[in-house]
């Protein structure tokens, strides 16, 4: 674990790291338009009235042993096989094909304050997921080490705490306005325009116009070495326990235990600078094998692991 700089402890410690930052997001080109104005204003309007909608699933009358749905057509396609390590190939490439792969992503949208409260952040994370529900707990991926930690990961370390906001529609300009390459000391919250909300059980603001916020405690970090630069430190882990939740009223049900996603409008990262919208999604129980196997008169798929 590294020590725990102040903002001017880290600036005097690596004058460059807030630059280095900026150089890398500059190199790895997630924005493949040189005038991205004409391009947005070439496209459709925002179709407001797309609203949450449950259709039928592509083939109701799927069975099991059917395979995929689409008749045979992707097993026509090869694959090509990439080594994540090939020589000459730079980690950016593997980056730019994980982000637009692994996706839609949630957006983990963290706030954080130092431990002495001199200074708040706020920013994105795609890199972040549910991993376990008692107790909850969330991970969140940073990208490089402690040394060049980002403001987030050293307030995230200093403090022990954050909160995890989830990005609605609503939202999703001020939330990607807070990935501006500021100079150190400028307010993030400022720049958007956001609300900050006291929390019942850490000490940084919660987003109020967050739909879903989560007050989280730090329970562990762990950092990454670069395969290709042995001593490069690449990424950190943080795994983070939700201590307390808040959820906007009228996305909540009586118990307690349902967000409507009609009311949260979530919004999802895809591959360079896009985002996604949930406004579409079908409903498939999970399959009783008494019932679909026997009853179904399905048989003779039954078959041990290893004959399959």
């Amino acid at each position: 674990m590294p020590a725990n700089f102040s903002d001017a402890e880290q600036r005097a410690h690596d004058p460059s790291a807030h630059e280095q930052r900026v150089d890398s997001e500059k190199a790895v080109g997630r924005n493949p338009h040189p005038d991205f104005g004409k391009v947005q204003a070439s496209r459709e309007d925002w179709r407001e009235e797309r609203s949450w909608n449950i259709t039928k699933t592509r083939n109701p009358q799927w069975q099991l042993g059917d395979g995929a749905n689409d008749g045979g057509e992707s097993l026509k396609k090869e694959h090509v096989e990439i080594d994540p390590y090939a020589e000459g190939r730079p980690a950016v490439f593997n980056y730019k094909l994980l982000i637009s792969g692994m996706v839609p992503r949630p957006i983990g949208f963290l706030s954080t304050r130092s431990k002495d409260g001199s200074s708040t952040n706020l920013a994105p994370f795609s890199y972040t997921m549910v991993a376990n529900h008692d107790p909850p707990i969330f991970t969140v991926g940073f990208a490089g080490g402690f040394a060049n930690a980002k403001d987030t990961l050293r307030n995230l370390i200093e403090s022990g705490e954050c909160v995890i906001n989830i990005v609605s529609e609503h939202m999703i300009e001020a939330a990607n306005a807070t990935s501006i390459n500021a100079p150190y000391g400028v307010s993030e919250w400022a720049l958007t325009g956001l609300t900050p909300a006291d929390c019942a059980e850490v000490k940084c603001s919660r987003v109020k116009e967050s739909i879903f916020s989560i007050e989280g405690k730090l329970l562990e970090t762990k950092e990454f070495e670069s395969r290709q630069t042995k001593g490069k430190k690449t990424g950190v882990l943080a795994i983070i326990e939700g201590v307390r939740f808040w959820v906007r009223e009228d996305a909540l049900n009586e118990e307690k235990n349902i967000i409507d996603v009609a009311v949260l409008k979530p919004m999802s990262r895809l591959g360079g600078i896009m985002y996604g919208r949930t406004v579409e999604g079908i409903e498939l129980p999970r399959p009783d094998f008494d019932e679909a196997v026997k009853k179904g008169g399905k048989e003779n798929l039954v078959k041990a692991k290893l004959e399959v």
